[in-house]
């Protein structure tokens, strides 16, 4: 982490917002990072944003601002790359603010990371210190964003994560135009760029209750309706939706199906305020919930243990992604992971294949399968050759 800090504008009024993003409207690329709280409401408290691009660097004082347009309308512009790491919690705070439309185009240093040898999946600060060769501070992880006016060294803490961000982007850049891959992880940004990623229709909730596929008939309906009632309750009151019912505690109400304040009363977990304050509505929708038809489970099937035929296959082709890897320079476990060599096995490669990964190895893979090309041992390595 830098020992002298650089000069920053800290961004705590409208019209310094407004000329802040005059300037930021000239840019090619912006590195964007937001620091939010989320322990204690439904939705991200935006409290933070931090911008960098060439020599423009800003704190933008969420919390001072009330109309954020202005920065939004930079987000939008789609003459500009916003730069990120690991996006998804940003760009669903910026689609929430701007109700319903996503930043766009991106740039994500994590998932751009694999292509250039590292680890997938990888955090900010080991990748900075991978690629940059700097170690950051962690001392302010659980800070308190909230707070007025911020400490000089939270604003440091904050403002390294787009000043190292920059240097991220640009080095990624300039090797993956070399490489001639940039263009390899468009479908991948593209995906992130949806609005459908960040839109949680509250009736779909209950497909994420943990082992649902256990609960059929009137239990399985009546979760499906608290689950739906608790996303839109934790909605309206902006709280975390486990503050008002937990999911097994949810699961119990939908076994046990009480049809009584007195009978709610005795389910384990629920705290006595969600019982005062809600209590009646948990009855009235049991009630209501356990005379209809639930509706279907998804397609489940338990997995299945390899034969030997599958083993041998997904061999095959693991050494053909050993050979595309060296070719590639890239780790081999990161261009063809066993996960999706299993995938492409059992349920097809086209179902398997993905994002950059698909030109590379989607035609060679299900010619390997189908029989049409033979995997040759040279002394240069491997080779495929017509069958």
């Amino acid at each position: 982490m830098s020992n002298a800090r650089p000069e920053y504008q800290y961004i705590d009024t409208a019209d310094k917002l407004t000329e802040l993003c005059k300037e930021l409207n000239s840019k090619s690329y912006i590195a964007v990072d937001t620091e939010f709280l989320r322990e204690r409401t439904y939705r991200p408290q935006l409290c933070l944003v931090q911008v960098k691009s060439e020599q423009t660097l800003a704190c933008i004082d969420a919390q001072a601002i009330d109309d954020l347009s202005p920065l939004m309308d930079v987000l939008h512009n789609p003459d500009i790359t916003k730069v990120l790491h690991a996006a998804s919690q940003d760009l669903e705070i910026f689609y929430l603010l701007s109700k319903g439309k996503v930043p766009a185009p991106i740039f994500d240093t994590q998932l751009a990371a694999p292509l250039l040898g590292y680890n997938e999946q990888i955090g900010y600060g080991n990748l900075v210190n991978e690629m940059l060769d700097i170690s950051l501070s962690k001392a302010h992880t659980r800070a308190d964003w909230t707070r007025r006016p911020l400490p000089d060294k939270q604003i440091d803490y904050a403002l390294d994560d787009v000043i190292y961000l920059e240097q991220l982007y640009v080095k990624m850049h300039a090797a993956l135009t070399e490489r001639d891959r940039l263009d390899w992880l468009s479908p991948e940004f593209r995906e992130w760029e949806k609005p459908a990623k960040y839109d949680q229709p509250a009736g779909q909730r209950w497909l994420k209750v943990r082992n649902i596929q256990r609960y059929k008939g009137a239990a399985l309906s009546c979760i499906q309706a608290l689950a739906e009632w608790r996303e839109i309750k934790a909605r309206e009151l902006n709280r975390p939706r486990n503050w008002l019912v937990k999911d097994d505690v949810l699961c119990s109400i939908a076994q046990l199906q009480p049809d009584s304040l007195d009978e709610l009363n005795h389910v384990r977990g629920l705290d006595a305020k969600s019982r005062q304050r809600f209590g009646k509505e948990i009855v009235e929708l049991i009630n209501e919930a356990k005379a209809r038809t639930p509706e279907p489970l998804p397609p489940f099937s338990k997995k299945k243990k390899l034969n030997a035929v599958s083993l041998s296959r997904i061999q095959l082709l693991n050494a053909w992604a050993h050979q595309r890897a060296s070719e590639l320079d890239i780790n081999a476990t990161i261009l063809a992971p066993p996960k999706i060599l299993e995938k492409c096995v059992t349920s097809g490669c086209e179902e398997a294949l993905h994002g950059w990964r698909s030109p590379l190895l989607l035609e060679d893979f299900s010619a390997i399968l189908d029989g049409k090309l033979a995997v040759i041992a040279s002394e240069n390595g491997l080779q495929l050759k017509k069958s």
